[in-house]
């Protein structure tokens, strides 16, 4: 049967590819076998990416003990959490584009007959499956791994802690020995960092879609088990290569179905929405924000993983991980168990023999923490086209609360304002222009969520915003409202003192005006400035889209 590698290295057209491959230190015997593309993110400024070295060797013996030919092809990343608070944060979601393009550009130009993709955070797992979508190439995720939980103050901590550190710090409520003390010993070492943020809400996610192996979103990124999953995953492309079992087999519209229902029931990071639309985009597979919210209504609410609860992936992958979720799941036949996976069998068979192992980390789904799911998607008059909260991080007196809003024009105007101490229990903080096109890049908002926190205000005070939160933010974050305000959203035409009414049980986010006070606002509304007018992200800012539509470009 050819191979798509035939192209560079079959045929005496092909002799000068050969000898370029040669150069590269391939023999005969390399050159007859199926080439395998291992795409890492390796890089030595994300604590995610510093052991991605050690996955992709894994990952290439595996290849080599199948009978295929690994090459290492790069990819690149952002840290979310270096990038937080400045202009680099623009750049993070809008990076996912330029890998997903990168991955095709180096899978393409050289002709891979299959992909072992190595990611670990936030952006650069959804990059990576969007890049496999739009190939359908035989591929498959090994992330790097969760990172361990820190250690301070006498509790288990990871990075959000940090942030909410500097809220304390600013309300006086935490002295700098301690203060110090928390940035010491909050992130200890390599991984994805330890909550259910982003990062690993879409490693979760790739296993319960059926892109990756069971233990990929949770095995501890220092343990020989992440080495041996990594082995595994080079093995197993080999046969997805054999059985010709491609990334559009596997992300079918019930295998969306089946990760929404997961995504539920741990309560992931409302980027993971944004996500799930762009690669459903690439798979041809229609989906909506309608789709989130009759999930959520009937899928309950099963892990509380930080920032939501005291638990950290780490106790997640001791009660079975991932497949310990699912299993509760089938109990009441939420998912589709016939689906195939990338491990070439059924969801059904790869949950045989799964158990629980803790119902206090993964409650039982008789005893949820929430009969309904871990997002919620809003709509009102202005989030027309909806909004998104992590309704299981919010506090029970936040999720129906009205209160005056506080508009601000950027992240930094709003920051200014909260550590300034100006704004005031029960506020509604507005922050506007920050959405893919305005921002640009839709930035993640952890610090004035974080600070709010600190000062003990998220039960008090709600944030809404076009651009996004990471998955670290707890509190009354509603993020993604859309449209933006950059491209004439309503959010845009809130004023410093409107009513702003939130009923999260409800769906909805409202300004308390007249739909006539509303319309003359918008006609009265000019189109600001763009914050950025050159380089690659002004051109990203011209054909991104929005929120609602999972920022992709058109």
């Amino acid at each position: 049967m050819p191979k798509r590698s035939d192209n560079i290295t079959a045929g005496a057209e092909r002799m000068p590819n050969r000898s370029l491959l040669r150069a590269c230190g391939l023999t005969d015997e390399e050159l007859s076998r199926p080439i395998i593309g291992v795409v890492s993110a390796y890089s030595e400024i994300i604590p995610g990416h510093i052991n991605l070295d050690k996955i992709a060797d894994a990952a290439k013996a595996g290849v080599r003990m199948a009978g295929g030919t690994p090459v290492l092809v790069p990819a690149i990343g952002v840290c979310d959490g270096i990038a937080m608070g400045h202009i680099g944060m623009k750049y993070s979601l809008a990076s996912r584009e330029l890998i997903a393009d990168s991955v095709e550009t180096l899978a393409q130009a050289h002709q891979l007959d299959g992909l072992v993709l190595i990611p670990n955070c936030d952006k650069i797992v959804p990059g990576m499956l969007m890049a496999a979508a739009r190939l359908n190439i035989p591929s498959i995720i090994i992330s790097g791994g969760p990172m361990l939980a820190g250690h301070f103050g006498g509790e288990e901590v990871s990075l959000s802690k940090t942030f909410e550190a500097v809220g304390a710090y600013k309300a006086g409520l935490m002295d700098e020995k301690t203060f110090y003390e928390a940035e010491c010993n909050s992130c200890p070492g390599c991984g994805s960092c330890a909550g259910m943020y982003t990062a690993n809400s879409m490693n979760c996610l790739s296993e319960a879609i059926g892109m990756a192996l069971s233990g990929n979103g949770t095995t501890p990124a220092v343990s020989a088990a992440r080495i041996h999953l990594a082995k595994h995953a080079g093995m197993k492309i080999m046969e997805l290569v054999e059985k010709d079992i491609k990334p559009r087999d596997i992300l079918t519209e019930k295998a969306f179905v089946n990760a929404l229902c997961c995504e539920m029931a741990i309560g992931c990071s409302t980027n993971s929405v944004l996500h799930l639309l762009a690669i459903a985009n690439e798979a041809g597979v229609p989906l909506k924000l309608e789709t989130l919210n009759e999930i959520s209504e009937k899928v309950p609410n099963i892990c509380h993983l930080a920032p939501a609860g005291p638990h950290h992936i780490e106790q997640l992958y001791a009660a079975g991980g991932v497949p310990a979720i699912m299993h509760e799941l089938t109990k009441r036949n939420f998912l589709d168990t016939s689906l195939i996976t990338c491990t070439g069998k059924t969801v059904g068979e790869n949950l045989e023999g799964v158990q629980n192992k803790n119902p206090e980390v993964v409650r039982p789904i008789e005893n949820p923490y929430s009969e309904t799911g871990g997002i919620a998607v809003l709509w009102g008059n202005i989030a027309k086209n909806g909004c998104v909260v992590k309704r299981s991080a919010v506090a029970a007196e936040m999720m129906v609360h009205e209160g005056p809003a506080r508009v601000f024009d950027s992240e930094e105007d709003a920051i200014t304002a909260i550590y300034g101490g100006k704004i005031n229990k029960g506020d509604v903080v507005i922050i506007r222009y920050e959405g893919p096109k305005g921002g640009p890049g839709m930035r993640e908002m952890l610090n004035p969520t974080s600070a709010l926190a600190g000062m003990k205000l998220d039960k008090d005070v709600a944030l809404i915003t076009d651009g996004r939160f990471s998955g670290a933010s707890r509190g009354a974050s509603i993020g993604h409202v859309s449209p933006e305000a950059a491209s004439g959203g309503e959010i845009g035409l809130v004023k410093e003192g409107d009513i702003i009414s939130i009923d999260i049980p409800n769906s909805k986010v409202n300004v308390k005006i007249s739909d006539e006070e509303l319309a003359k606002r918008k006609a009265e509304w000019k189109q600001p400035e763009p914050k950025v007018k050159s380089g690659w992200l002004n051109r990203y800012s011209r054909l991104v889209t929005s929120a609602d539509q999972g920022a992709i470009l058109r």
